[in-house]
């Protein structure tokens, strides 16, 4: 089944919201919380209505630099505006052309672990909107970081959000209930849904700061935390020790 045949439900309610139906809102199904909707109006904010840790990674970015999971390229359309040379990508072929539509100038439409066409480095690899979930899992973490090693210019920089989301195993006590012997409580499920199209289940990772340091340091990488909010999200830059 090539990709276009897929399902596509970002990029069709991204594309709807772009066409003027500003209701345009996504289903979200998880493993570990209840359905949820998310508002396509979400993936066009302005700078002003980005978090601040979005705003600070901006500000942190650097050279070249491959926006991933770009959505609708919120983030990098105001690199481009602060003349950074940037390459947006994402798996949504639709989000790809809203993209594009926006004015995004190099839009890819592939997944994170593809090798991009031309052997491009990056001095800044962004990943917002707990972007770093999109390794899906621990190991997915593991073979992101030693990915990430052909794309990194010398001296580069991973950007990238995450969260911890052990509330979500509390009792009423405040107790965390979680099975030790099982996968990482941080390891989700999701389901998008846009009308009557449905996405595949797909893997998500939500790592604490802890895993995320123990896995850099394990492949190679400073870990610097950069901030954190009242939602338990955090910022951190990983840096390829010389």
């Amino acid at each position: 089944m090539s990709q276009t045949s897929l399902p596509d439900p970002v990029g069709h309610a991204l594309m709807a919201f772009l066409r003027g139906n500003k209701a345009a809102a996504l289903q979200v199904q998880c493993n570990v919380s209840e359905d949820e909707e998310l508002p396509a109006s979400y993936f066009f904010r302005s700078l002003w209505e980005m978090p601040e840790l979005e705003r600070t990674a901006l500000e942190e970015c650097r050279g070249h630099i491959l926006d991933a999971g770009a959505g609708a390229g919120c983030h990098s359309l105001e690199l481009q505006s602060r003349g950074f040379q940037v390459k947006a990508l994402d798996a949504s072929p639709g989000a790809v052309q809203v993209m594009q539509e926006r004015g995004v100038r190099a839009a890819a439409c592939h997944h994170l672990f593809d090798a991009p066409a031309a052997r491009e480095r990056f001095d800044t690899i962004l990943m917002l909107m707990n972007g770093l979930g999109l390794v899906g899992t621990l190991d997915g973490l593991e073979k992101f970081l030693t990915h990430a090693r052909t794309l990194l210019a010398p001296g580069g920089q991973i950007l990238a959000t995450s969260s911890d989301v052990s509330y979500l195993y509390e009792d009423e006590e405040g107790a965390l209930v979680i099975n030790l012997n099982g996968p990482y409580y941080g390891e989700v499920e999701y389901r998008l849904s846009y009308g009557d199209e449905a996405s595949r289940p797909f893997d998500w990772l939500f790592a604490d700061a802890g895993i995320v340091q123990d896995y850099a340091e394990a492949a190679g990488y400073e870990a610097e935390f950069l901030g954190e909010d009242d939602q338990q999200q955090f910022l951190v830059r990983l840096t390829l020790r010389s």
